[in-house]
């Protein structure tokens, strides 16, 4: 199980309770994987459809891909919003099975890649906002896991961006470095 600790820091004169993660172990992550892949397979199962389940662990996470054939069905579970509803889904089936929080990303028919692609035209066009001088471009709300890509594709283009709001409404807000 990954411990979580409270920590305070300083930021601009300000303190602000930081919590941190120590790695969780890749034993836990691969049992995460397989009790995720259980789980969507008899999804699968119930709903008719084809799939192949592959489980890799990196960066900390368990990843759950399931792809098909050109003549599969699968394409019905693929939509963003449908993927985001089954990865709570499954985070909670983990979670129910190991007692530990499950931070395990669900992949359906490449739609995670996709998403990424979509993300990569989005900081795009706000990076040509910025350079045809606004001072910041804000994106709209998103997961946290959609965030972090986007801190990334706007890091390895040389801007900034920093996560503001709260909940439903946390989005990514892009400015020059």
């Amino acid at each position: 199980m990954s411990d979580v600790t409270d920590d305070i820091q300083t930021v601009d004169q300000t303190e602000v309770l930081v919590e941190t993660r120590d790695e969780t172990p890749i034993s836990q992550l691969e049992e995460e994987g397989d009790v995720a892949a259980d789980y969507i397979e008899e999804l699968l199962d119930i709903c008719d459809l084809d799939g192949d389940i592959d489980i890799e662990v990196r960066a900390g996470r368990a990843y759950v891909s399931v792809t098909a054939g050109a003549d599969s069905n699968i394409s019905v579970l693929s939509q963003p919003e449908t993927v985001s509803a089954l990865q709570e889904l499954t985070r909670l089936a983990v979670q129910s099975k190991t007692g530990a929080f499950s931070r395990l990303i669900l992949d359906v028919g490449g739609s995670r890649d996709a998403r990424q692609a979509e993300l990569s035209q989005l900081v795009d066009r706000a990076i040509a906002r910025i350079e045809a001088g606004s001072a910041s471009a804000a994106l709209p709300p998103m997961s946290s896991y959609e965030r972090k890509l986007v801190h990334d594709l706007v890091s390895s283009r040389g801007y900034t961006s920093e996560s503001e709001g709260e909940g439903r409404d946390r989005h990514t807000v892009i400015s020059p470095a």
